[in-house]
């Protein structure tokens, strides 16, 4: 059997269920989910029922493709299902942000290594070229965990086409509709904020067509900081999976 063979291995839903609770601010961020979700279920026509949403994006906003809608007028055993549905999915998506959070804490945790000192009484002075070549790694190793798995590489790539379809329409079409909600969806929760610093751009400045630009670049930067989450959640478990087996 493959537990048989593999006696060591540790399930992938018990290593995201201990990053979850392996870390203060990932229960943290867990329990004001469950506050907003009793505030979604106890008062449906608040201000804050459609706070579990944004506190679960991105991936919470999938719930949209689904074939059934809790905000419809719909008795019975129907409406009961939407509702079951619909808060299962926000409950899976916080699970999973939860996880990013958990990971990314422990990796802040890690201890660096103490460097050695030098060996000669005097070091020489870094040299321009030096500096730049270290804030060059520095980023490098900072973008790395975005492009060094598949997760990440294929929600960086959904984000792409979203942005690249919104563009196009903007551009190219005379009337674009709601296409910039893709990205929007697909880069949530930071492009909240891209979306905050856009606005103001196009009703208060003389040039419209900036809106979009300054739209697009807060996209590409939340997309990237949503990937490194990824990949540190990826980086995450396979610690995890490491230290199970050895």
């Amino acid at each position: 059997m493959p537990t048989a063979s593999h006696p060591h291995r540790v399930p992938l839903l018990r290593r995201l269920l201990t990053l979850v609770a392996g870390h203060g601010l990932s229960r943290g961020y867990l329990a004001v989910c469950a506050v907003s979700f009793a505030a979604m279920l106890l008062a449906p026509d608040s201000t804050f029922a459609g706070s579990p949403l944004l506190l679960t994006a991105p991936l919470s906003f999938l719930c949209l493709f689904l074939p059934l809608d809790p905000g419809a007028e719909i008795d019975g055993a129907a409406d009961i299902t939407a509702v079951a549905v619909f808060t299962g999915w926000l409950a899976l998506c916080a699970l999973v942000n939860a996880a990013v959070l958990g990971a990314l804490a422990t990796r802040s945790s890690i201890p660096m290594p103490t460097p050695r000192p030098a060996t000669t009484p005097t070091a020489p002075l870094p040299h321009p070229e030096t500096s730049t070549g270290t804030r060059s790694h520095r980023l490098r190793t900072l973008l790395a965990p975005a492009v060094d798995n598949w997760l990440s590489r294929g929600y960086l790539a959904v984000v792409a086409v979203a942005l690249g379809f919104s563009l196009c329409a903007e551009f190219l079409t005379a009337d674009p509709g709601f296409a910039g909600i893709w990205p929007l969806m697909a880069t949530a929760p930071f492009s909240l904020v891209a979306t905050a610093v856009a606005t103001p751009v196009a009703y208060y400045s003389s040039n419209a067509w900036l809106s979009p630009l300054v739209f697009s670049l807060g996209v590409v930067l939340s997309g990237l900081v949503n990937a490194v989450l990824l990949g540190l959640l990826v980086r995450g478990l396979r610690t995890r999976e490491r230290r199970a087996a050895a």
